[in-house]
């Protein structure tokens, strides 16, 4: 993966470490803690990552020229039904056949 797709974010004191990424269009995040990951990347829920945005963060920043503003206005908006849609379109599929 691009390193530029990445943002850590650490608070200085040793603490958990917020490392973000972009992929297929949504914002994962994972927790690491001394350079060991602690949770494995889980997509930023929608209302969680308009939040940031609304607070105008150093991540809504990172993502604002990463993304651009229309596709990061689009990941803000996506609906967890609609996310997966790999799931639901395979068995609407399946239905249909």
């Amino acid at each position: 993966m691009l390193e530029f797709n990445r943002l850590r974010i650490e608070k200085g004191d040793g603490s958990t470490a917020i490392d973000y990424r972009i992929e297929g269009g949504c914002v994962e995040s994972r927790a690491v803690r001394k350079g060991m990951v602690e949770k494995p990347w889980q997509r930023l829920e929608p209302e969680k990552l308009r939040s940031q945005v609304m607070a105008d963060t150093l991540l809504a920043h990172w993502l604002r020229r990463r993304m651009g503003i229309h596709e990061l206005i689009r990941a803000c908006q996506q609906d967890s039904s609609v996310l997966v849609t790999g799931e639901a379109q395979t068995e609407a599929d399946r239905t249909a056949a």
